[in-house]
């Protein structure tokens, strides 16, 4: 397939467009609470992917709807589904806290297993959180992508990469967020204890601070 030079600008423009959502707080303070565990790089990686694909998947199926169905997304809808996110954030963060009450260990139980091991709840999470996420972005995207793109399969091309590199970025900076994770794990176990404590506390700030924002 060959791309006219007028496309290519605005298809690259969606990839790394979708590189610095992955950099968004709500983003980065849901994934915490995900990675906070994670000692291995190469893990957090693949939950942060697994949370693009999340993403992604809301993304383009909300796109078919309003840019090849014309199907409204309505003000109201759009404002319910970042209150959601909010809910979510908050919901996220106090699990991390409540988890770190209980006396669970903070050094990654499932995620210490090799990488097949991966349970599929500790999968789901982040992936599941990704739709939340994805949904709650669509409406908006869509709106900004159709006045610049000649045609449907332009707009929808541009949706796809903006997906594709929110999945490398949040694969990028779950991986990033994660490292020193595992260097203060392997330094001293009783500091790292705290990390759950202080992504929790920074979820449930951007869920309230999100929370008043749309009130």
């Amino acid at each position: 397939m060959i791309v006219a030079p007028a496309l290519a600008a605005p298809l690259l423009l969606g990839f790394a467009l979708g590189l610095r959502h992955a950099l968004d707080a709500d983003h980065l303070a849901a994934m915490g609470t995900i990675v906070a565990r994670e000692r291995s790089v190469r893990r957090a990686a693949i939950l942060g992917a697994v949370w693009g694909v999340g993403h992604s998947t809301s993304l383009f199926l909300a796109s078919l709807l309003v840019i090849v169905w014309r199907i409204p997304f309505p003000p109201a809808l759009a404002h319910g589904l970042e209150l959601g996110v909010a809910a979510m954030l908050i919901v996220l963060g106090v699990q991390s806290l409540v988890t770190f009450t209980r006396g669970a260990p903070a050094r990654a139980g499932a995620a210490a297993g090799p990488l097949p091991g991966l349970a599929g709840s500790t999968r789901r999470r982040p992936f599941l959180v990704g739709l939340v996420h994805g949904l709650a972005g669509s409406g908006g995207l869509a709106l900004l992508v159709l006045p610049s793109l000649p045609d449907s399969g332009s707009a929808l091309a541009y949706v796809a990469l903006f997906g594709l590199g929110s999945v490398g970025g949040m694969a990028l900076w779950s991986a990033v967020l994660s490292f020193p994770i595992g260097r203060v794990a392997r330094s001293s176990g009783s500091m790292a204890r705290w990390v759950p404590v202080l992504s929790g506390i920074v979820s449930v700030g951007c869920g309230v601070a999100l929370a008043v924002q749309l009130a």
